[in-house]
């Protein structure tokens, strides 16, 4: 039994190294993991030996991959390949069955593993920290948590998002706010989908005390794949609002909504923003803004500091609010 057992193991342990993507550089070295992606001059191979390991794009002789790729030589068009195999220096085969293509690696732009409709579960998201303890003629502690979550089955997404913003000088409460915002997408194909969201603000320092919306419209996703995604919604919400003096407004507004972000430099940094802009259906306020935009920079696989703004506006309603707030802090991401 043990002459067999160690068998299996020997054989499943020569087998694994097959079962990895090949990287040969043109000083000769031969490294072994999983293409992750390649952009921005970088190709980022994950390995259990280094974790993940960014190749300078020129260093590359060629390379080998039994995954299915997207391997893109412009902006717009791109070819799916089944696989990857060496060619000679400078160059690598795109295998499509019967009609192999061998080009130039000065040529490509992006390699990614391509993204068809989901049809399985996945989750993703952030939660972002931002601190800052001042100690001079005004003490300041400033707080900043934000939560950002996806989950998508088939043809369904779930958003979820969170946020808590607290500010003191000396012992005065400037900024005391928190809010959550969710949104339920049903997919009509690859690109449109159609939203219903629901979101609530409590602000308990601005006039403006509460803002409760309730919303649906259509939406389209521009893309979605290794390197980010994009996505715009244009909705008709019905806002609330109530004012510390206890007055309330209600009325309907047709809303733009924005998500993107966007990998660079190997998916070593991360460019986002999302937010939205309404226009109420009356005279209750002139417009409203609600928006964000950073950078994150992974420290680690999980792990990320970052840098960002956000910007709150409702501009003629009775309770005018008006914040810009900017943050600087690290992050978990899954």
């Amino acid at each position: 039994m043990m002459p067999r057992t160690l068998l299996c193991l020997a054989l499943s342990g020569a087998s694994a190294p097959l079962l990895a993507d090949t990287v040969w550089l043109k000083n000769g070295d031969r490294l072994t993991g999983t293409i992750r992606v390649f952009d921005g001059g970088k190709l980022m191979l994950e390995t259990d030996y280094g974790g993940n390991i960014a190749l300078d794009w020129k260093k590359v002789a060629t390379l080998e991959s039994d995954q299915q790729l997207l391997v893109k030589q412009d902006d717009i068009t791109g070819e799916r390949a089944k696989g990857l195999k060496p060619a000679e220096p400078g160059k690598v085969t795109l295998t499509n069955g019967e009609a192999p293509k061998t080009v130039e690696l000065a040529s490509i732009e992006q390699i990614m593993k391509p993204k068809p409709l989901v049809e399985d579960f996945s989750w993703k998201g952030n939660i972002d920290v931002g601190l800052d303890y001042k100690r001079a003629e005004k003490d300041t502690d400033d707080y900043d948590v934000d939560l950002k979550t996806k989950a998508r089955h088939g043809r369904w997404r779930h958003t979820a998002e969170a946020e808590y913003n607290r500010e003191k000088q000396d012992s005065e409460v400037t900024t005391d706010n928190w809010s959550t915002d969710y949104a339920l997408d049903r997919f009509l194909d690859e690109h449109w989908f159609w939203q219903g969201r629901v979101g609530y603000q409590r602000d308990k320092i601005e006039d403006l005390e509460r803002q409760r919306t309730i919303g649906t419209g259509p939406g389209y996703q521009f893309w979605d794949d290794e390197l980010g995604a994009f996505s715009l919604a244009g909705l008709v919400n019905r806002t609330d609002y109530e004012y510390s003096n206890g007055e309330k407004d209600n009325f309907y507004q047709l809303t733009v909504k924005w998500d993107y972000n966007r990998y660079l430099v190997g998916k070593t940094v991360e460019l986002f923003t999302s937010g939205e802009v309404g226009k109420p259906l009356g005279g209750v306020a002139d417009y409203s803004l609600d928006a964000e935009a950073g950078l994150r920079y992974k420290v680690t696989d999980w792990a990320s500091l970052n840098v960002k703004a956000e910007k709150d506006i409702v501009s003629g309603a009775e309770g005018n609010l008006d914040e810009t707030r900017y943050s600087v802090g690290f992050g978990v991401g899954w």
